[in-house]
This record gives C-alpha cells, sequence and structure tokens, in this order.
C-alpha cells in the first residue's frame, strides 16, 4: 500500500492518537443520528468503543447543494455541487484550517494531476474506465482506481447514470439522512411553488447570521456525548487564532 494512501483521513482525532482510518475498520457499522437545523441537516454518526467511550463524527448537509466535513481535526472540508444543467455541476471547494495555514501551492498542484484547465475537467472519468486498473485491484488498492479518493467519489456518484431512476432504489436504515434530505427537498420545492419563501435563508429566526456549521471528529465519554463534541470544538476554537468565536 502506498504511504499516501488515505493520508487524509490519517491524523489522530482531537488529542487522541486513533486515527480515524482504524477506527472505521473495526467499528464499520455505527449508529447514525441526524436532525434538522436552520442550515439543514446536521449528522451524527456514532461508534461505541470498546473502553466505554464515544467516538461522534459530526458532518453536515447545508441547504440544498452543501456539505461540510472534518478532515482531521484542524481542518474541515466545505463542498457545493452547483447545477449547471440536469445533468452537469459545478464543484467548488473551500478548506478550512484552525492552526496550520493550507498549502496552496501543494493543493492547487494536487488537483492539476487529476483535472484539466481551464474547465477542471477530470482526467479519470467514464470515458477511461476512471482509471480502473485489475491488476492494481487485486493488489494494492480496494478500488482499482488509483490512490486519489476523489476518483472513486466521481465514479461512485456518476455510476447510477446522469439522471438515476430511483423507483429502482431499494433503501435502507443507513440511508436515513438521504431519505429526510429528500423529503425536506420536496417540502421546499411546494413551499417555493406556494408563496415563493425560500426556506433555509442562512438566517436564524431572529434574522441574525447563521454561524457554522461544526464538523469534528471526537472521543469523549459515551454517556455525555451530546455535549462532549461541543465543548471539544470550543477547545480546537479557543487554540486557533481566528475561530475563537462561539459556534
Amino acid at each position: 500500500m502506498d504511504a499516501g494512501y488515505g493520508e487524509n483521513f490519517k491524523a489522530p482525532m482531537s488529542d487522541e492518537s486513533l486515527p480515524l482510518t482504524q477506527l472505521m475498520r473495526e467499528h464499520p457499522c455505527p449508529d447514525i443520528e441526524f436532525e434538522e437545523t436552520d442550515f439543514g441537516i446536521r449528522i451524527y454518526t456514532l461508534r461505541k468503543l470498546a473502553d466505554g467511550r464515544m467516538h461522534t463524527r459530526i458532518t453536515n448537509q447545508v441547504f440544498p447543494e452543501a456539505i461540510v466535513v472534518p478532515l482531521s481535526n484542524d481542518m474541515v472540508f466545505t463542498q457545493w455541487q452547483v447545477p449547471i444543467d440536469d445533468t452537469h455541476s459545478w464543484w467548488y471547494a473551500i478548506f478550512s484550517a484552525f492552526n496550520e495555514p493550507v498549502n496552496k501551492e501543494v493543493m492547487r498542484a494536487q488537483r492539476l494531476e487529476l483535472y484539466s484547465l481551464p474547465d477542471y475537467v477530470p482526467n479519470k472519468n467514464k470515458g477511461n474506465d476512471y482509471g480502473y486498473d485489475p491488476a492494481e485491484q487485486k493488489t494494492l488498492t480496494y478500488t482499482g482506481m488509483g490512490m486519489d479518493i476523489n476518483v472513486h467519489d466521481t465514479w461512485a456518484v456518476e455510476s447510477p447514470g446522469p439522471i438515476h431512476d430511483r423507483t429502482k432504489e431499494h433503501l435502507g436504515a443507513g440511508d436515513k439522512v438521504i431519505i429526510a434530505f429528500r423529503r425536506m427537498l420536496l417540502e421546499a420545492i411546494d413551499k417555493v411553488a406556494k408563496d415563493g419563501a425560500t426556506p433555509y435563508s442562512g438566517r436564524n429566526d431572529n434574522g441574525a447570521p447563521i454561524r457554522g456549521p461544526v464538523a469534528i471528529d471526537t472521543i469523549g465519554p459515551a454517556d455525555d456525548w451530546q455535549t462532549w463534541w461541543k465543548q471539544d470544538d470550543m477547545n480546537r476554537r479557543n487554540k486557533s487564532p481566528w475561530a475563537d468565536d462561539p459556534w
């Protein structure tokens, strides 16, 4: 296995030494909970550890087309999928680091290995089977599509086809957030058609801008995980030169 494979997910969580890759491998079936928020959906992925503690992963769906997820305890990844037409989207990404500056030159160089300018068209795409190599899959990687997880994500998103026939889906318990989001989306479409009001405007009930959302991986007491992740986020912010405002 290449030393850089999955590097984004090898960083320790919070002040722990346990990397996310190891935790996901040892606990492949987490409990998933969620709640509707002012910005969309906050998702809790929960893994009960053998020592009685709880790993809590907070990710977010910002209505209607953005996600905010943790890459490490120091870095958060925000991604927008902005539709161009019925079958194409632009993908915008923001990497936010609490302490260490983001190396823009390195990140841009990594992207240009996979995408061609000026339109950032993926070099690995449906036309070349996303770079699939059966020999690599047999001896090196699970997918056989190289080391970059963005290629794997592109394949997963595009493989159902340009417009997926959702009548053929068989959603299960692990898809509960997908089901909730689709219901919210249909309700929003009905609301806009009825009175023109757009839900999830980015402001709360008193009109103030919404802050956050928080994205974090943390390990703490299983009986207090609902407050532990907030405290861990505040600890992270208090160490940051720019993000010390309350979440």
